[in-house]
Formats: structure tokens, C-alpha cells, sequence
């Protein structure tokens, strides 16, 4: 199936300090991609990969779970290791998570961690009955687009699979389990109003992580997309600021390939 425009994967080659940047469930590079552009025309290297069943249709997702879009992201964080000397990795809502799973197990080989509203549950009853009921509905409404600003869109899917549901909700409570192992510099970004990701997500992830420098900064004019919203040149400075805090070289320019 052709990608939807706007959602290729994205890649610059920088510098010496590389970023992964993971996009969230049902969406896609471009929710992502200003931030991406951002960080590159810092002299970073930066990787933005597109995850399996994402960015085509939802019939495509339903077919992939939580291991295939994990895989993806700890290829591109190894790809990117052998390339750079200092690597963060960096996430939007479940994209947050799949960022937290690699610091957990990769360790020294992560520098630090960016989430912006980052997911840790699959809240309310639909969460109970997703065993069951995704054998018996393929599909439900969809998540993208919670964003304040008008005019902004973001390319993803208008309806969830619920097998890939219910596969997002395993890994949910895997990455839970897994918090304790996150030891890096962890920089939380969230939406006062946010739709999609309740705030108690994100109190869940500070209060479990081992991280000792730990920055926690509220986004009041944007909604769960904040990468596309009111806050987004906010979410981009904080996050370069905490980079070249932890590691000062951001090395060179390099050339963007995939828009």
C-alpha cells in the first residue's frame, strides 16, 4: 500500500549527538516531522521511522502488534548508536512509551528521554472488554487530531483496529513493569487538556521511573497533539535546550532525506 502523504519516515545526517524520534499509536512521521526538521537544523542527527501498519490504512495496522512497532524502533535506535557517539530518544504519546522501553533497555547506550503526553494505560471499561470485543469488531472510532489550532491536521488513521488495540494495551503494562529501569535524564512535556491521554498517565511515569534529573513542563494551549499545536516551538526549544544541557556538541549540518 502507497504511505499517506506527509507520513515517510524522515532522517537527517547530523552531527555526532542523534535523536530518535517515535510517533504515537494510529499516527504518523508527520505528527513529528516540524520537530524532526527542528532538531536537524541544530546540526543533529535525527531518525523519525514510520512504525509497521502505520500510515497506510487501519487494515493494515490490524495485522501488527506492540513487538512489530517496538522492533522498528530499536533497530533505528541501534542504526543510530553505531552512528553517533551520544543518542536520546524522544516520543509522542505512545511513542513516549516505545521511548521509555528502549531507555529501559538499553541503558548507558541512552542518553536521555523527551515524552510529550506520554501513554501508560488504556483507561475505562473499553480496556476490559478488548479481549473479547476485538474478536467480535474489527474497528472503532478514531484518536487523531485532538489538537487546539485550528487548521492543523494530523495524518493518521479515522478508525483503531481493535486487535492493535488490545496489543497497545499489553504493552502498556509491559513498559509499566519497566519504568524502574529508566535511569536517564527524563524531560515530560504535557497538555493541561488533553482528550486522548488522561494526566494521571503521565503522573504514573514520574512517580515509577529511577531517573534523578527529572523536568516535568505543562503545555497550556495545546491538546494531545502538542507537536502540531499552539506549544509546539515550545516543545522544540525545550527539548534542544535539554539536549545540548546533557550532551553541549550537537556536531554538524548534515542532508535530510524523506522530506
Amino acid at each position: 500500500m502507497p504511505v499517506l502523504p506527509g507520513a515517510e519516515p524522515y532522517r537527517h545526517e547530523g552531527g555526532e549527538v542523534g535523536v530518535l524520534l517515535c510517533h504515537g499509536f494510529t499516527g504518523s512521521p508527520q505528527s513529528l516531522r516540524p520537530w524532526a526538521r527542528y532538531l536537524a537544523g541544530r546540526g543533529l542527527t535525527v531518525s523519525l521511522p514510520l512504525l509497521p501498519g502505520h500510515g497506510t490504512r487501519w487494515e493494515d495496522m490490524a495485522v501488527t502488534g506492540w513487538t512489530d512497532w517496538y522492533a522498528e524502533v530499536d533497530r533505528a535506535l541501534r542504526a543510530l548508536r553505531a552512528r553517533c557517539s551520544r543518542v536520546f530518544v524522544a516520543g509522542l504519546s505512545m511513542g513516549g512509551t516505545l521511548a521509555l522501553r528502549l531507555a529501559a533497555k538499553h541503558g548507558a547506550g541512552v542518553e536521555g528521554v523527551i515524552v510529550v503526553n506520554p501513554a501508560n494505560k488504556v483507561h475505562g471499561l473499553s480496556a476490559y472488554a478488548l479481549p473479547v470485543a476485538r474478536h467480535l469488531v474489527r474497528s472503532t472510532r478514531g484518536i487523531v487530531s485532538d489538537i487546539a489550532k485550528a487548521g492543523a491536521l494530523e495524518t493518521g488513521y479515522e478508525r483503531v483496529p481493535l486487535h492493535a488495540a488490545h496489543s497497545l494495551r499489553v504493552l502498556f503494562r509491559q513498559v509499566d513493569g519497566e519504568l524502574p529501569q529508566v535511569t536517564q535524564p527524563l524531560l515530560l512535556l504535557r497538555s493541561t487538556q488533553d482528550h486522548v491521554v488522561p494526566a494521571a498517565d503521565s503522573a504514573r511515569i514520574l512517580s515509577r521511573v529511577s531517573s534523578a534529573d527529572v523536568t516535568e513542563i505543562l503545555l497550556e494551549q495545546s491538546y494531545h497533539v502538542a507537536t502540531l499545536d499552539h506549544d509546539a516551538d515550545r516543545i522544540f526549544e525545550e527539548s534542544y535546550a535539554f539536549i545540548a544541557r546533557i550532551a553541549p556538541s550537537v556536531g554538524k549540518e548534515g542532508t535530510a532525506v524523506g522530506g
